[in-house]
């Protein structure tokens, strides 16, 4: 096996537009399954995609962005725990100075950028750009659908056109194809209105069903075809427009999936050990704790008190003999994985194969915070994939058991993809994977940036010559 190049080519691309397909991995792509997607990108010019530790949404995203990983730009999981305010966050939205190509390409090169759906969006520079920001009370109850956008005013214009973004679509019991086919939807107004020279699209809804019902099931293959349907439709508006001849899609996907069975709750454990205490509503009392962990699929970041390292340690390993636990990782293993950075915990956890991680730390659901069966992806201190669920005391499932695909772990099983395709797609060479921190360089220098830019990418670009 070789590792993949581009060859070095005179021409550029004039255009740009990556499809993140989150989920898709190449053998899914074939004239059978997904027959639209593999007539603009065809499976001699795909591959596997090496997606960065841990394999989660955040992580991942800001390293196709970046061109570097979690270890330098510290988004270690779709959560942040603040060790000065004793507060774990999941899915924060604003820019907070990251950098990525479509705010440096737009800032430094002049380039006409746009992205769609992607996290930590609120602040880019990017030229257009469009995330879900609904306005809530202090209860992080809706009080009414909105997106914040650039330029302004662009979301009154998407909602007369289109409606309001189906946020109860794009996450929770009903979860489908809806986000989706808004936010391609969305993007073709946004090259109608801005013509972009780079516009990166977040296609989500096999993460759903991922998770649901696993990469394996029916489910997912019917999906596959629903998401080919949204993709014919765009990609033939796209290929109607005047800039086709000099287009080159990009298609990423930012992981694969494995078939899990296997909830574990470290939280218990930490609780068990009398590390972690909780508050009279049930909630975790992070101040009061000595260790807790901020858990993400199949990643799970233990913070500890200083203090409290080796009774934390003495937890985990009992936990570490269970089924369902690969490794706990210390600091040399955050080393090797390439996230020893100081937004990680003292100790972090991979689940195995099958299995995933939980933030319970309740055996009773008498003892539940009363968010643990509502859909609230901010207060719960751990990301939460049974909210795909409706539950029978509640809006959501408390049965983790329900889960049957997950993602996190970085093996060869669950890569995502890389392709290339479109009138200004250059061949691509061999067929080892790509890694995930080559993307942003590759796309660059595709669109004739070298050395214009100042972004400090760790990768390089796969273009050799």
């Amino acid at each position: 096996m070789t590792e993949p190049t581009i060859p070095a080519a005179t021409d550029t691309a004039g255009r740009v537009i990556v499809l993140d397909v989150v989920g898709l991995r190449p053998e899914h792509v074939d004239a059978d399954r997904t027959p639209a997607l593999e007539s603009f990108v065809s499976t001699e010019s795909m591959t596997d995609l090496r997606p960065p530790f841990p394999a989660v949404t955040v992580p991942a995203q800001t390293t196709l962005g970046t061109g570097r990983g979690p270890g330098e730009h510290g988004d270690i999981s779709s959560g942040e725990y603040d060790r000065e305010r004793d507060a774990a966050e999941f899915w924060e939205r604003d820019r907070d100075g990251r950098d990525r190509l479509w705010e440096t390409a737009s800032d430094e090169a002049g380039l006409t950028t746009g992205v769609l759906n992607f996290q930590h969006l609120i602040g880019t520079s990017a030229d257009v750009a469009v995330t879900p920001s609904p306005i809530e009370d202090e209860n992080n109850d809706i009080l009414e659908m909105n997106c914040w956008t650039n330029p302004d005013g662009f979301y009154d214009d998407l909602r007369a056109e289109l409606g309001h973004f189906p946020l109860h679509n794009y996450w929770g019991p009903g979860a489908n194809e809806e986000g989706s086919r808004w936010i391609l939807s969305a993007a073709r107004e946004a090259i109608d209105r801005f013509d972009p020279d780079l516009l990166w699209i977040y296609v989500p809804h096999l993460d759903y069903v991922g998770q649901s019902d696993g990469p394996e099931s029916d489910a997912f293959t019917e999906q596959l075809d629903v998401v080919d349907g949204l993709l014919e439709e765009f990609l033939d508006f796209l290929s109607a427009t005047d800039r086709w001849d000099e287009t080159l899609l990009t298609l990423v996907s930012e992981y694969g999936f494995h078939e899990v069975d296997r909830p574990v709750f470290p939280n218990r454990a930490l609780r068990d050990a009398g590390l972690l205490e909780t508050a009279d509503d049930g909630d975790v009392d992070l101040a009061a704790s000595d260790a807790f962990a901020m858990v993400d699929h199949q990643i799970a970041h233990v913070y500890v008190d200083e203090g409290a390292i080796e009774a934390a340690r003495d937890a985990l390993a009992g936990l570490a003999g269970l089924e369902g636990i690969d490794t706990v990782l210390e600091e040399a293993g955050k080393a090797e994985r390439e996230i020893d950075h100081p937004n990680a915990g003292e100790f972090v956890l991979v689940a195995a194969p099958n299995a995933w991680f939980q933030y319970y730390w309740w055996d009773d659901r008498a003892n539940a915070p009363p968010y643990a069966t509502e859909m609230d992806i901010h207060a719960k201190p751990g990301f939460d994939p049974c909210e795909l669920f409706f539950g029978d005391e509640g809006l959501v499932s408390l049965d983790a058991s329900n889960v049957s695909g997950s993602h996190g772990r970085v093996d060869e099983s669950a890569f995502g993809c890389f392709g290339l395709g479109g009138p200004a797609a250059p061949a691509l060479e061999g067929d080892e994977p790509v890694d995930a921190i080559d993307v942003a360089p590759t796309i660059a220098d595709l669109l004739g940036l070298e050395g214009e830019l100042s972004m400090p990418f760790e990768g390089t670009s796969l273009r050799r010559g």
